[in-house]
């Protein structure tokens, strides 16, 4: 995938690409819904590439800085989720004021004399240009008569457990995860909800008990409810159950919200790499402990039930999911 940064990198793509314009955060069902579109129009435009327009980080990160959402992918899973998914250019464009200050018309007229794609592929909820006056009804207009198509794309609509069918939408899938609901959250997205970030020296108390953790040091990302959750980890190839505490740590009286993970078999030293932990399921609250001993009953008991449902993931609808149009 090749990546190329701002308006000039925008200019510089070749014309007749399929194009899609959006943040992507989460690369979940309905964006993939885009992409998967994009693969199979394609087929009629034989040498055209798929283009992905993105802003990094979020505009609102300018903007508006207090009510930025906070990430739901890091930039580098983002990539690796889209390269994966089939983009063949990845165009990123910096929330400065040469890009922000463009209006709706503006912006159009770049798409359309210089970036030259030959379909654009969106959502019904499309904004863009200073202030959102760019809509997709604006677009649909300004389309006709010009060497660009539109194609306008159905949400995709998923099933809940509650059995709840939802539009997936990426402010959903934070509301899900702020409320620890990691397996709704994975249905959306496709796949486990992901925290990236790098090993970093705790206090060492699961040593001392016989239950070594990876400390994550995360930043800039969404964290979930606090409790503890069964996930998982690949690391060298091979991968873990884990049982992740994210939170406080009561028993000890430690106030400082932190990002615990035993890797369920692993020997080793982590400090300094990067790992991605996979939330498979919230698993209970964090409570305090009358105890050391009560406290690794418990462990004992949150990495059995960590330990059967790493594969969990396998039997969530989301394997055999399709898209459902709203």
């Amino acid at each position: 995938m090749q990546v190329l940064e701002g308006l000039d990198g925008l200019r510089r793509l070749g014309p007749g690409s399929v194009m899609s314009i959006g943040n992507f955060d989460g690369v979940h069902l309905g964006h993939r819904h885009i992409l998967d579109t994009a693969r199979r129009l394609r087929s009629s435009l034989p040498a055209a590439r798929i283009v992905l327009v993105t802003f990094e980080p979020h505009p609102l990160t300018v903007l508006r800085p207090a009510a930025a959402p906070p990430r739901l992918s890091p930039l580098a899973i983002k990539r690796s989720l889209l390269e994966s998914a089939g983009v063949d250019d990845l165009i990123i464009l910096p929330p400065g004021r040469q890009v922000l200050d463009l209006t709706a018309e503006q912006f159009w007229a770049i798409l359309r004399d210089d970036a030259r794609p030959a379909l654009l592929i969106e959502g019904p909820d499309f904004s863009f240009g200073k202030d959102r006056g760019g809509n997709i009804e604006r677009l649909r207009v300004w389309c006709e008569g010009t060497a660009v198509r539109l194609h306008v794309i159905d949400p995709v609509r998923v099933p809940l457990l509650d059995l709840q069918v939802v539009p997936v939408r990426s402010s959903l899938i934070r509301w899900l995860i702020r409320h620890g609901r990691a397996r709704d959250a994975a249905i959306c997205l496709g796949r486990p909800y992901t925290l990236q970030g790098h090993v970093i020296e705790g206090h060492r108390r699961g040593q001392t008990i016989g239950v070594p953790t990876a400390n994550l040091d995360t930043v800039d990302q969404l964290l979930p409810a606090d409790g503890v959750y069964a996930g998982r980890c690949e690391v060298d190839g091979h991968v873990y159950a884990a049982a992740i505490s994210i939170g406080v740590a009561p028993t000890f009286g430690d106030s400082r919200r932190q990002i615990e993970a035993h890797l369920i078999g692993f020997t080793g030293d982590l400090y300094g790499r990067t790992l991605q932990l996979e939330l498979i399921d919230w698993t209970r609250d964090q409570i305090r402990f009358h105890g050391v001993d009560a406290l690794k009953a418990q462990l004992a008991r949150d990495i059995s039930v960590a330990d059967s449902l790493r594969d969990r993931v396998s039997q969530l609808p989301i394997a055999t999911l399709s898209y459902e149009s709203a």
